[in-house]
């Protein structure tokens, strides 16, 4: 975690406005608790509103990379930006996705570690959006080998909104949900 403490605070269910409710209120009405993501970018209801309507494409079938090729990505950007946050709440949703505790560890090594030639694309298209913003020739027609058009489209579209929400997190202080542990390999 970069921060101990949020630079702003998650808004309590006490505070909520009636703008808070009106974009919080499907995720109360689930029973599941509201995570501190999206209380702290209730802080600004309208951008919060904004921000689920691409995730929830993002994270949709209709992004055509299969989740487990998407969970690499997104655990990928998550690692090289050095948020606690993402990495922890990803984490189970990779391997849900069908990633094995291996390769969860092995995405922290990069490309290199021992990849099918598929998935080392994804790690180096990642790895290259991140430090460049933009995928070399080389790469990708490594993807193209294994990937459509739109899924190289939604390859960046997913690099790209992690990249921002790994920022959002990151600066804001966004602390971890109850009952969640860092990784070890992300204090301080």
């Amino acid at each position: 975690m970069r921060l101990a403490a949020p630079r702003i605070a998650p808004v309590a269910d006490a505070e909520f406005t009636e703008d808070q409710k009106a974009v919080l209120g499907p995720m109360v009405a689930t029973g599941r608790p509201v995570l501190n993501i999206f209380r702290t970018l209730a802080r600004s209801p309208a951008a919060l509103k904004g921000f689920l309507g691409w995730g929830e494409y993002v994270l949709s079938r209709k992004n055509d990379l299969p989740a487990r090729e998407r969970e690499i990505v997104v655990l990928r950007i998550g690692w090289l930006c050095k948020a606690g946050y993402e990495w922890t709440q990803h984490v189970p949703i990779g391997i849900r996705a069908g990633l094995t505790e291996a390769e969860v560890e092995r995405i922290k090594q990069g490309a290199d570690a021992g990849w099918s030639d598929a998935d080392a694309a994804l790690i180096r298209a990642s790895d290259e959006l991140h430090h460049d913003h933009f995928i070399s020739d080389a790469t990708w027609a490594a993807l193209k080998a294994h990937f459509s058009d739109k899924q190289c489209m939604d390859l960046v579209f997913t690099a790209g909104q992690y990249t921002q929400v790994c920022m959002m997190l990151n600066s804001f202080g966004v602390q971890l949900d109850p009952g969640q542990t860092l990784d070890p390999d992300l204090r301080g």
